[in-house]
């Protein structure tokens, strides 16, 4: 898979740029990518369109917006722009706003950016990093920070791609877990963890937790980066599949997991699917996440 160094041109990177609204923004960051021959014209106005159909959700993290949508034909190859904006602009987001930077991804398939994702939410849940980035005075500088995030091969971000499988134990609804406080080591799941529950208010975990997004290709796999890095600290991976998908598929697929986890704007348009649906303000938030999934699992 692609590190994020291998998809962001220095041609692609724009730093203090004017706009006037997140449209503008969202605009300019699509230019990049057709300035450098990543995407046609039509794959910006889609970006835009994706924001005006399902809301802020690709406000991800404070101050950053990832603009992405489907793969289409005007995608000539997967790359990604960098915007950092002269001015902060209210994209709609209730907890994340105002952007800085918005970040464009335009993915040929569901597959070569994941490194690339998972390399960038580390540098924006740095809090080093993520100041080098407001305040980095060339294209260089920016690419030195994201560089920073490339994870070699055989690295954690690596072996969390392949976290569950179809042979993993089962994981009880009420199932001990990681302590109070986990310090970064791997927590055991206990033996009974694949035992039938023995509280009649509980029932067998589906050993799925699905990760939306709209186009299941962007900010779903970001968060659901993060969630994997909760379960490998816990030492969970091995019993809870995450999947990242979109919100047609997640409405299909969410009697077959445990809790979806999302942003507000994508839980408005999910709506009642059966299964508890998790709101995560901040997609790079390990500490967010692991309450939340402290609470779904009762540990």
């Amino acid at each position: 898979m692609s590190q994020l160094s291998d998809l962001l041109d220095p041609g692609a990177i724009l730093l203090d740029a004017p706009a006037e609204d997140w449209r503008e923004a969202i605009r300019l960051s699509g230019d990049l990518l057709v300035s450098t021959g990543a995407i046609g014209p039509s794959y910006t106005d889609a970006m835009i369109r994706t924001v005006e159909e399902h809301g802020p959700y690709i406000v991800i993290t404070p101050g950053f917006a990832l603009a992405h949508s489907r793969p289409d034909d005007s995608v000539r190859r997967t790359a990604m722009s960098f915007v950092r904006l002269a001015e902060p602009l209210s994209f709609g987001h209730t907890s994340n706003d105002p952007v800085t930077l918005v970040m464009a991804l335009a993915a040929a398939d569901s597959s070569a950016h994941q490194a690339a994702l998972a390399a960038l939410a580390g540098v924006l849940a740095d809090t080093d990093s993520r100041s080098a980035l407001d305040s980095a005075a060339s294209a260089q500088e920016v690419l030195a920070v994201l560089g920073a995030g490339d994870a070699p091969a055989g690295s954690p971000e690596d072996a969390a791609d392949g976290a569950g499988s179809d042979t993993a134990e089962p994981v009880a609804a009420d199932a001990g877990g990681p302590d109070a406080a986990p310090t970064g080591a791997a927590h055991p799941v206990p033996a009974a963890a694949s035992a039938e529950p023995t509280d009649p208010d509980t029932v067998p975990s589906k050993k799925l937790i699905l990760t939306v997004c709209g186009n299941g290709l962007g900010t779903s796999l970001f968060l659901k980066n993060t969630a994997e890095q909760v379960l490998d600290r816990w030492g969970w991976s091995s019993y809870l599949d995450i999947e990242a998908t979109d919100t047609i598929s997640a409405k299909g697929k969410a009697k077959d997991a445990d809790v979806i986890l999302t942003s507000g704007a994508i839980a408005e348009t999910l709506g009642e699917v059966g299964v508890p649906v998790e709101i995560i303000e901040n997609f790079t938030s390990q500490a967010e996440i692991d309450s939340v999934l402290r609470r779904i699992y009762a540990i």
